[in-house]
């Protein structure tokens, strides 16, 4: 159906002044975009957007949706905040390659790293794929509500070649086995390669995942592939092997951009994050930031946001109904308590208590509490927990908090507004809704970013970054993702818990405010303020290098 979108403010995605401009879609596409009134309607449906802006359609960089989608091709709630196109298998975790004989390994290392129900996991995967082609397949028969792209990942590659036994270097030639199977992904459309060796990526059983194993030269030999592909990224979430230095090089050498993650403030020195962007100065290798803090509502039952400490990582390798018991071991109390106050000091200093049946603890502080017991924050959170079968939610604040450091990241011309984590974590934080926080906060209520800025951060910036030539920006000849939102409104609505998850699994979502039509492809999913049937589902899965 064509349409004539009438009497908006345009902000056309690259960075240029916004203007009163009409556009026109055919066939899915861009057709026109001329001055207001300049177009003619011949039979086109028009649509009114007096008072309201059109962008782009928001590119989430930095989605864990690989799974979500096979059971929710909707894409809630990253749907409900304007975003049209979402980029998976980050981090280097994905559900593809898979053997038969490793999905519930896959799945138990999604549970432990990402935080996702295990039971989720389960019931909602239909595993009629093995291979990364045959997902991407599958992905195209779930008829996805938005666009959907996928790198391949490190970890579920490793050990579709390596097997189980993989805490050892690879050798040649299975080095050469992941080598063909990531030129493979490239050839089917992947949109690059994703690793991690964050000592926090703790998997299945509580061991380091499948790439922490990797020596650099395994690393490099794979990323290698995508520079030969001529297309694609490289994605990382660093580690003390495998840091911005040496990301420099990898992206000299395969000539393709590079994306390392997590750029976030509180994670070291002040400074240090912004730091870390510079050093990328002049080259095609980015950092990824979040425009929110970095808060999750945790329980002990799922401790991921501690998996850097050794005594956690003893409670991750035990099965979740094991792991009261280890709580409650006094040596195990121990080890803990001085690893805690040595590294998690000053964030249990940050720590209160979120959900709770015990009366008078709900939104009181571990420190405070602590103070009234003669104890420590790290006690009061253990004793907490065990008291309520480890159902206790506490509001841990881990990074991203220092807004003056966080504001220079999100202006810093070699950082990429991402990490918003959908699909991850669910049950613990919400940062799908990253797009409406950064028009709401750090347009309308501080003015750091003006408007057009804003729209190419969340636009055109990870568009060319990701060389979607054909979206991102509003000019004739380019895909109809557009969104209409009211700028004096648009922002995040409270988090609610649901349950809506298989196997009644529950999650954190947030409803967006100001999101009044989203189109995908040239379609409405979204209207006057509210999604469309369930059945409207455009999206196209995007393959990279077509």
């Amino acid at each position: 159906m064509d349409l004539v979108l009438r009497g908006a403010t345009v902000v056309d995605g690259t960075g240029a002044d916004p203007r009163p401009a009409d556009v026109r879609i055919a066939d899915g596409v861009i057709a026109a975009v001329g001055e207001p009134g300049s177009l003619a309607g011949d039979g086109a449906t028009e649509v009114d957007l007096t008072g309201l802006v059109l962008a782009p359609g928001f590119i989430d960089i930095h989605t864990h949706f690989d799974a979500q989608v096979l059971w929710d091709p909707d894409l809630t709630p990253s749907s409900w905040h304007g975003v049209t196109s979402v980029l998976m298998g980050n981090c280097g975790f994905g559900i593809a390659p898979t053997r038969p004989a490793h999905r519930d390994l896959v799945a138990r290392t999604l549970e432990n790293v990402e935080g996702m129900s295990l039971d989720a996991l389960h019931a909602g995967i239909n595993w009629d794929f093995e291979s990364f082609p045959d997902y991407l397949d599958t992905l195209t028969s779930a008829r996805p509500r938005l666009n959907v792209a996928a790198m391949i990942g490190h970890t579920p590659l490793r050990l579709f070649v390596v097997g189980e036994e993989q805490e050892r270097p690879a050798t040649a030639e299975e080095i050469a086995r992941m080598r063909a199977l990531v030129a493979e992904a490239m050839e089917a459309g992947a949109f690059g390669f994703a690793s991690s060796r964050a000592t926090s990526h703790q998997g299945a059983g509580g061991r380091p995942v499948p790439s922490r194993h990797a020596e650099r030269a395994e690393f490099d030999e794979l990323a290698a592939v995508v520079g030969e592909s001529g297309h694609g990224i490289i994605q990382v979430t660093a580690g003390p092997d495998l840091d911005v230095d040496h990301l420099l090089d990898v992206g000299a050498a395969t000539g393709r951009p590079v994306t390392f993650t997590p750029l976030l403030t509180g994670m070291g020195a002040p400074g240090a994050a912004v730091a870390r962007a510079d050093a990328c100065a002049d080259t095609d290798v980015w950092g990824q930031t979040s425009c929110r803090p970095l808060v999750m509502q945790v329980t002990l039952a799922d401790p991921f946001p501690f998996a850097t400490m050794p005594s956690f990582q003893e409670i991750l390798a035990l099965p979740a109904d094991k792991r009261a018991e280890l709580y409650a071991d006094p040596a195990w109390r121990e080890r803990a308590r001085a690893q805690a106050e040595e590294r998690w000091d000053s964030r249990l200093a940050k720590t209160d208590i979120d959900e709770t049946e015990l009366p008078g603890l709900a939104g009181r502080t571990l420190p405070d509490l602590a103070a009234e017991r003669g104890s420590t924050p790290f006690d009061v959170m253990v004793d907490t927990a065990l008291a309520e079968d480890l159902r206790t939610r506490f509001r841990v604040v881990l990074a991203n908090d220092d807004e003056h450091e966080l504001a220079e990241l999100l202006r810093h011309p070699r950082v990429l507004v991402g990490l918003s984590d959908a699909g991850a974590h669910a049950s613990q934080l919400c940062d799908a809704c990253f797009s409406t926080h950064l028009l709401e906060h750090w347009v309308r209520e501080t003015g750091h970013l003006t408007l057009a800025e804003a729209v190419h951060r969340l636009t055109g910036q990870p568009a060319a970054f990701l060389g979607l030539a054909d979206r991102g920006r509003i000019a004739p000849g380019l895909a109809a993702d557009l969104v209409a939102f009211d700028p004096e409104t648009v922002g995040v609505g409270a988090m609610e818990r649901v349950y809506d998850l298989p196997a009644g699994a529950d999650r954190l979502v947030a409803h967006s405010v100001g999101i009044v039509h989203v189109w995908v492809n040239g379609q409405a999913v979204r209207q006057d303020g509210a999604d469309l049937d369930v059945d409207v589902r455009p999206g196209a899965v995007l393959r990279s290098g077509r």
